[in-house]
């Protein structure tokens, strides 16, 4: 396993060239992925030219940033200049990026190398990868199981070690959910940490890229990168805003156990492991505490109106004309629009009204149009109240009861999904489990915390291809870290602490 300190050491000592490096992971992607399906688009020429200005710079004995020549992958929901950006969906397969997300632009400054854009739900829309217009994602683990979604494709490339580390997004637990299920580390900042301009948006008052990793030192050292005010994300905050106690000591620290996320539903393994990393971290002097989240039986409703509802004013601006090219596919169209001569044009379509219904019947999948048509509904006129004002304002509530047991406690662990990863197929033809798979991951959302996942059973790599699968117990189960808002690097370095204890014994 290459961590982003390991290459950074490798490089400086000359033991590689960042090109070697970059031609080994695109030989283990072109190897691996076949079977997997975590990448959308592969980005070897950009690999190649950013390795050869990190080769250049250790040449000419220059100081590299720690993400100089760490090869990275990037969810294909946030845009890289002149890259392919498809968010997933069909009605974006040929939108090509013409700018930076902001959090790419930091990366790119610091060296970071992009291997390629990986695979997810469609418009960040599941949790299981298997709502890509193009292709489910396997999870490494064992190849019949899904890797968790919507950043599905990071989580299993990063598992698998096709990359270094990934940018993931998180609207509802998208980039914990699945680093759990891959069993790795998973970081959603505090709404704000990290700015959002160049993240394709779903439900912009929820959404927030961070980091997919190997480690939770590697999670720091990209965070601490991508995070900081940008004027063009009026939400985004500061750095400074981040906080660091210095004095802050893990042995004087108390943790808070919320009842209500240890109830019925929850799967027998997974309760067993929280509760045996619970009494690993007791041992060690830290305090524990049962407190009480009593609203978090709302906000699963709460957060898929209040998410369905933003998704469905974003995704109106998909209408086949002001974004994505639509062609002609042949026998099966799944695009209405063709290029022909460099002109576009329309054809059998009679008004411009016609045109939007079947650009947008073709062009989006069947749990995306299900989303818009619920949120359109939540909006509309009667409705408002009823189920987006009074969603709002259970949100409200929900948030005041992290503020009153975090100013009780430091941190609040709970587990990331109810169950390990489940079968591909197992839930896709029933939205509500499906759904129930976010139960302990949107509340964090909905109150605009930070939270960490990281993984508490000490396993060997991925079994992979052709070698023996797995059995379903034995698959990754993570553990949430839940702090106060811009926490980021007290959560980090209590989930360090864990992460010592669970795997290093």
């Amino acid at each position: 396993m290459n961590n982003i300190l390991e290459i950074h050491q490798g490089l400086k000592k000359k033991e590689f060239s960042a090109q070697e490096l970059v031609r080994d992971y695109l030989a283990k992607i072109k190897s691996k992925d076949k079977e997997i399906g975590a990448f959308l688009t592969l980005t070897e020429d950009l690999a190649m030219r950013q390795a050869k200005t990190v080769d250049k710079q250790i040449s000419e004995k220059k100081e590299i940033p720690f993400l100089a020549g760490a090869p990275m992958t990037v969810k294909d929901n946030i845009l890289v200049e002149d890259v392919r950006c498809t968010a997933g969906s069909k009605i974006l397969e040929n939108y090509i990026a013409f700018y930076d997300a902001t959090a790419i632009k930091k990366l790119k400054e610091q060296g970071a190398i992009i291997l390629g854009k990986t695979n997810l739900d469609e418009f960040g829309m599941g949790g299981s990868t298997e709502n890509s217009a193009f292709y489910p994602t396997k999870n490494p683990w064992n190849l019949n199981y899904a890797p968790g979604g919507s950043s599905g494709g990071s989580a299993a490339s990063v598992s698998v070690d096709m990359c270094c580390y990934s940018l993931g997004s998180d609207t509802g637990g998208s980039i914990r959910q699945p680093a759990a299920f891959c069993g790795i580390v998973g970081l959603k900042p505090t709404y704000g940490a990290v700015s959002r301009h160049g993240l394709i948006a779903f439900a912009s008052s929820l959404d927030q890229i961070g980091p997919i990793t190997k480690t939770v030192e590697d999670a720091k050292i990209v965070f601490e990168t991508i995070s900081g005010r940008d004027k063009m994300d009026s939400t985004s905050v500061d750095s400074k805003t981040i906080i660091h106690n210095s004095k802050f000591k893990i042995q004087n620290s108390k943790i808070g156990i919320p009842r209500e996320y240890f109830g019925k539903g929850i799967d027998k393994e997974v309760k067993e492991e929280i509760e045996k990393t619970i009494k690993k971290i007791q041992e060690k002097g830290v305090k524990i505490e049962e407190i009480s989240l009593p609203r978090t039986k709302y906000a699963l409703a709460c957060y898929y109106i209040i998410a369905m509802s933003e998704a469905s004013a974003n995704l109106a601006r998909y209408d086949g004309i002001r974004y994505g090219g639509i062609k002609s596919d042949s026998e099966n169209s799944s695009f209405l629009r063709e290029k022909q001569d460099n002109k576009t044009t329309i054809s059998e379509v009679e008004t411009l009204m016609n045109y939007y219904l079947k650009t947008r019947g073709e062009g989006f999948g069947q749990e995306v149009k299900r989303r818009i048509i619920l949120g359109a509904y939540t909006l509309s006129a009667g409705y408002y109240q009823a189920y987006y004002l009074k969603a709002q304002k259970v949100r409200t509530l929900i948030r005041e009861d992290f503020k009153k047991a975090l100013e009780k406690v430091d941190f609040i662990l709970t587990p990331v999904s109810p169950s390990p990863a489940f079968k591909l197929g197992e839930k896709i033809t029933d939205p509500l489990k499906m759904y129930l798979s976010d139960i302990f991951t949107v509340s964090v959302n909905l109150a605009g915390l930070p939270a960490l996942s990281l993984p508490i059973k000490k396993m060997n790599s991925p079994m992979l291809l052709k070698e023996k699968k797995i059995k379903a117990k034995e698959l990754p189960i993570g553990i949430q870290i839940i702090g106060r808002h811009f926490q980021e690097l007290e959560i980090l370095k209590f989930g360090a602490f864990i992460e010592e204890i669970c795997h290093h014994q």
